[in-house]
């Protein structure tokens, strides 16, 4: 009789154990650099905030109506007077750029109420204890508040086309005037988030933010040159972020003569300073 064929081997239940798999259970994968964990997080945080908009777009409806007032009715108004002397430039023409800013200044302003609201909410502390730096909280959320003033900044350039001002509709310029905007309402907005760390609760920063934003517009180059303002105000001028933010988009919509490398030089400089600030008092909202 011929032999019964042997058995096949018995299947271990043991994994194997090559080399290849030891590595996964001893290694742990390895990390991916900071600068490109950073700008993923940034990235992710600017997208949660800018969601919200889908629940309710009425904040960008009503905060339409104020500079479209602006240039309604004060741009109007003074083109036919000629009381401010803007070295030829029509009056609207030279106000339409400093009502962009404005609006994207009083979008941000106020940003610091949100994240009162979100510790009150218990969503802060929650994000406090992800892996997320703050430096990346803050800057999400400033970028975020730089693309509601882009859309806002949108809606102005349209109602100024509309009225008759000469603007360019240069590609790269847009881009450009796009960048100004942002980085002015990521400081501001920064602004009032350090306000927030500081005060702690919404009604204080209500008043602070409602005393702040005037002056911080009336010291400017918004409304009139800086060379008609007495010595003591140009002195605020040069010191406000929202003058190089005004000066930067006066040059490129217009054409006129600005410091373009000072202005953006500025305003990522007053940026960096200002999610620096806000990351280093975030912690004072969660205790």
């Amino acid at each position: 009789m011929s032999e019964a064929p042997a058995a096949p081997p018995a299947a271990s239940a043991e994994p194997a154990t090559g080399p290849g798999r030891l590595d996964l259970l001893l290694v742990p994968p390895r990390a991916r650099p900071g600068w490109q964990v950073l700008p993923a997080r940034v990235v992710a945080m600017c997208v949660v905030e800018l969601q919200k908009l889908r629940h309710d777009r009425t904040e960008l409806y009503t905060r339409a109506v104020q500079p479209a007032l602006w240039l309604l009715i004060f741009g109007e108004t003074f083109t036919h007077i000629n009381a401010i002397p803007t070295g030829g430039t029509p009056y609207i023409d030279f106000l339409a750029p400093g009502i962009i800013a404005q609006s994207a200044m009083f979008i941000a302003i106020f940003y610091g109420i949100m994240i009162i609201w979100e510790r009150d909410a218990g969503i802060l502390t929650k994000l406090l204890v992800t892996p997320t730096p703050r430096a990346a909280l803050i800057a999400g959320k400033s970028f975020a508040a730089g693309v509601k003033a882009l859309i806002q900044a949108v809606v102005v350039i349209v109602i100024a086309a509309l009225l008759g001002v000469a603007m360019t509709w240069n590609p790269l310029r847009l881009l450009a005037v796009a960048v100004a905007v942002v980085l002015g309402s990521a400081f501001f907005s920064c602004l009032s988030m350090s306000i927030a760390g500081i005060v702690l609760t919404r009604d204080r920063l209500m008043g602070i933010g409602q005393a702040i934003t005037m002056p911080l517009f009336f010291a400017s180059n918004a409304l009139y040159p800086v060379s008609v303002m007495p010595g003591w105000l140009q002195a605020v001028s040069k010191v406000n972020p929202l003058s190089y933010q005004v000066d930067a988009l006066r040059g490129l919509l217009l054409g006129t003569h600005a410091h373009l490398a000072l202005d953006f030089t500025v305003l990522t400089a007053a940026a960096a300073l200002g999610i620096a600030a806000a990351a280093s008092l975030l912690g004072r909202l969660a205790r």
